[in-house]
């Protein structure tokens, strides 16, 4: 089992920024990636931002060059940088584990963090 913990989320104008993080415990030797998935109202979840045990990164286009996704593997915490925030930003962002590198593969997901983004 992996346990999520998020904080970060919070309201800000657009233009600012904001950080979230993730900390993970229990199995996390077992995670092979880290991911941040958001979710506005009325609309799927989708993929953020996402890095994998090797360093492997990945952005969706909505926020490549904004948002920077990174680790503190000490801590078992990842990070999500936030920067020239847009009205089109505000949803609930998720932490998700991928826990790949044991069997069964299993998805883990934080209790998730609302950012709103005003205009």
């Amino acid at each position: 089992q992996v346990q999520l913990v998020e904080s970060g989320g919070g309201l800000v104008q657009a233009g600012g920024s904001l950080r979230l993080s993730c900390a993970a415990s229990g199995d996390t030797i077992c995670i092979s990636a880290m991911n941040w998935y958001r979710q506005a109202p009325g609309k799927e979840r989708e993929l953020v931002a996402a890095i994998t045990r090797g360093g492997s990164i990945n952005y969706a286009d909505s926020v490549k060059g904004r948002f920077t996704i990174s680790r503190a593997n000490i801590k078992n915490t990842v990070y999500l940088q936030m920067n020239s925030l847009k009205p089109e930003d505000t949803a609930v962002y998720y932490c998700n584990a991928t826990a790949g590198l044991c069997v069964p593969k299993t998805n883990y997901w934080g209790q998730g963090t609302q950012v709103t983004v005003s205009s």
